[in-house]
């Protein structure tokens, strides 16, 4: 693999830049996301279904454009975008323009009604969608010295860190700000990156809803020593920047958040837009016992979706933009991340 000499020290930021993006990088691999960790889109094509709802209810807060835009940002292999359309009524689909916007190739069997794209188009008009993009935007990562001061963690290619010069800058000023850090040993990932990569993606809609879901911890409950991990083929690893592994941190959403924005748990969001995950009258299987034990798998894969310490704890941001409550749904204030 064409990487930097494992004996060089960099930031977390450039090190994973390369190891996931870099011309031999993570994400260029040929089995895609989809071969190393299992998201939400690959759990169900129930999530599919509900972006499906959320894009209705866009293009009806929007007064029913001529065209509709629907970007699936960090595509993966099109699992989303393919299962959305698939799932829009024939009168909504028609007016549909679908981007997968993913820095690998085209996949070879994406339906050819998806443009490929490396970057959002701008000036659309409709919903940008976000599922686990911005935890793999790379950041840096600072850590609490000796001193009691915030520095850079720097890592060589085989994983090996030590501590650099303190944080400063901006960096410095976000560490203060979002996620302040006391005692020696205490970890933090700076978000600044994924703040401006998020303002970037919001800034392509003219009107609709942009839509970031992903691993997220609020400024009440950081976690004292980061979040910063690896996944290789299904399992949890060291994160190591070779290539050979996913990279990745959990996202400060509410940092994320521009004026406007509002935080949902995805069990909040998805209950919403109907995946609720409740069991079928047990009547149904005598009636109709056919129907039954679909409504039974149905409910299964909406219970995985929805449930507590796994999918159902991941954060939704909501930015709508030239449209009022552009999600349209009523989710109890208890409820709200």
């Amino acid at each position: 693999m064409a990487h930097k000499a494992n004996g060089e020290w960099r930031g977390w930021r450039a090190a994973a830049q390369e190891a996931l993006y870099g011309a031999d990088g993570f994400y260029r691999r040929p089995e895609g996301p989809a071969g190393h960790f299992r998201t939400s889109v690959h759990a169900s094509p129930l999530f599919a279904v509900a972006v499906a709802r959320l894009l209705c209810r866009v293009d009806a807060a929007l007064g029913q454009p001529a065209e509709l835009a629907f970007v699936d940002m960090a595509a993966g292999r099109g699992e989303l975008v393919g299962g959305v359309l698939d799932a829009l009524p024939e009168d909504v689909a028609a007016r549909t323009r679908a981007y997968g916007v993913e820095i690998a190739d085209r996949p070879e069997d994406l339906d050819r009604r998806v443009e490929w794209l490396e970057r959002p188009p701008e000036g659309i008009t409709g919903l940008l969608f976000a599922n686990e993009w911005l935890d793999n935007v790379p950041v840096e990562v600072a850590e609490i010295g000796a001193d009691g001061v915030p520095r850079l963690v720097l890592v060589r290619e085989d994983g090996t860190e030590r501590l650099g010069e303190p944080v400063v800058g901006a960096d410095a000023e976000w560490l203060a700000r979002w996620w302040p850090l006391s005692g020696e040993g205490c970890r933090a990932e700076i978000g600044l990156p994924r703040d401006t990569a998020w303002a970037a993606a919001v800034a392509t809609l003219d009107r609709g809803l942009a839509v970031a879901v992903d691993y997220a911890h609020r400024a009440d409950a950081r976690p004292p020593f980061g979040t910063l991990t690896g996944f290789r083929a299904g399992r949890e690893t060291a994160p190591v920047p070779d290539g050979s592994c996913d990279i990745t941190a959990h996202v400060a959403l509410d940092a994320c958040a521009l004026p406007g924005g509002r935080l949902l748990t995805q069990r909040a969001a998805l209950r919403a837009l109907g995946i609720t995950g409740a069991r079928p009258p047990l009547t149904l299987a005598s009636t109709n016992p056919t129907a039954y034990v679909h409504a039974l798998a149905q409910a299964g894969a909406a219970a995985e979706l929805t449930a507590s310490g796994g999918l159902g704890d991941f954060g939704w941001l909501l930015q709508p933009v030239g449209v009022p409550d552009a999600l349209l749904v009523d989710v109890p204030d208890h409820e709200e991340h």
